[in-house]
């Protein structure tokens, strides 16, 4: 190789090296707004499905019924330094099995989970399970790749936002979000109940039970939409396994007893 040759090359690779150290320095989702654009396309897709639905379904505002899931949500968010004021939840009066969260924190009960939830622990289990994937950013990652980021950000400009915001809806309350991000959330769930020393073995009896009972319309309940139901409460059983778990409850015996008796009122 030619002197000159040599230091065309060397010319040439400290250019390079200049070019990539000037990029590397620019904070190219700030420049472009991503993650703020992103935010606000998540806050109006998250009301925009939950004025349809506040529209559609009946709402349970019974202070009893509010109070009570609130108070069963606060040790799970106290203990993992969650803000619970940050959760919309809202409770809907409807015989399935079910609950989902939606863009923008909002969580959706329906009466029907915590009617069928023999103890409370199970129903904290779902709870924690549903907030662990508003925390993770489950939601938005299940969507950005079912429906596609353009269509989420076109709808949440208003154009066709409707008709998306039904798509979306159908998507989060009837589907099972990706295995890896279904086993994500149950750990995260039986993690945050170990801290707030609430015993996870009754989030694992629950799917076991929904997955045997065959007399359960499997289109309709929250543990047939996820896979593998079976699989996922023995793992949680063999996480568990050999470490001292607290045991304590929520609410009252009587108190939970109250709770589920307002719930079954028409």
């Amino acid at each position: 190789m030619t002197q000159k040759t040599f230091i065309q090359a060397v010319i040439i690779l400290s250019a390079f090296f200049l070019i990539w150290f000037g990029f590397s320095q620019i904070d190219f989702m700030k420049l472009f707004k991503v993650k703020e654009r992103t935010t606000t396309m998540e806050h109006k897709l998250g009301d925009l499905i939950w004025n349809q639905l506040e529209d559609a379904e009946e709402i349970v505002y019974n202070d009893t019924i509010t109070k009570s899931l609130d108070k069963l949500l606060k040790p799970l968010c106290d203990a993992n330094d969650i803000e619970q004021d940050s959760l919309k939840v809202h409770i809907i009066r409807k015989d399935e099995i079910n609950a989902f969260a939606l863009p923008n924190n909002h969580l959706v009960v329906y009466t029907g989970l915590i009617e069928d939830c023999k103890r409370q622990e199970a129903l904290q289990g779902v709870l924690g399970h549903e907030i662990a994937h508003i925390e993770n950013n489950h939601v938005m990652k299940k969507l950005s790749k079912e429906i596609g980021y353009s269509v989420l950000l076109t709808a949440a400009g208003g154009s066709k936002g409707g008709q998306v915001a039904r798509e979306i809806l159908k998507t989060l309350s009837s589907s099972a979000y990706d295995r890896s991000l279904e086993k994500e959330a149950d750990m995260s769930s039986v993690k945050y109940m170990i801290k707030a020393d609430i015993n996870p073995k009754p989030m694992a009896d629950f799917m076991y039970q929904m997955a045997q009972d065959s007399g359960i319309n499997k289109a309709m309940y929250w543990i047939a939409d996820h896979p593998e139901s079976e699989e996922r409460a023995k793992y949680i059983v063999e996480f568990i396994k050999g470490k001292k778990l607290k045991n304590k409850q929520t609410l009252s015996a009587k108190d939970w007893k109250t709770f589920q008796e307002e719930v079954g009122k028409d």
